[in-house]
């Protein structure tokens, strides 16, 4: 796993920790290097794409693929910016979910259940205007976790 990961599209930090806790900025499905958005379940690893429900049927895929690739891309940043400071998903205990349309808070949920199948974090919930750098980005999460420093 690359430090990569974590590296922002503009001056902020990625993650910042307080003690013992993670403060993840917002994160969007955007490749860092590439600056690619992701726009459907062709831009996702294949164990992420049948885990997410992809039928191979382009009305159905292209419908429900951007906002469950994007859902996907983005936990799957914040799950290893945790795991790069030694934590795991569960150490995640609130997210804020911004949405171009909250039309697609259902496939996003049932996307953040892969990620969080036992107890889901406390969650903010909220429809914007539009997203940075494009209108195509659907979704932005920020996250934060507890995470004793280790002494």
């Amino acid at each position: 796993m690359s430090d990569d990961i974590a590296k922002p599209l503009a001056r902020y930090a990625a993650f910042k920790r307080r003690g013992d806790f993670i403060f993840m900025s917002g994160v969007i499905a955007v490749d860092p290097d590439s600056k690619r958005i992701v726009a459907g379940y062709e831009d996702l690893p294949d164990s992420a794409r049948s885990a997410l429900g992809e039928t191979g049927e382009f009305s159905v895929d292209f419908k429900e693929g951007p906002i469950r690739a994007q859902s996907w891309y983005v936990l799957d940043r914040i799950r290893s910016m945790i795991e790069m400071n030694g934590g795991q998903m569960s150490d995640v205990f609130k997210l804020v979910q911004y949405f171009k349309d909250l039309r697609d808070f259902p496939d996003y949920s049932r996307v953040r259940g892969l990620f969080f199948p036992d107890e889901p974090p406390v969650s903010t919930v909220v429809e914007v205007s539009g997203m940075m750098p494009s209108a195509e980005i659907l979704i932005e999460v920020e996250a934060t976790a507890y995470l004793p420093e280790k002494s």
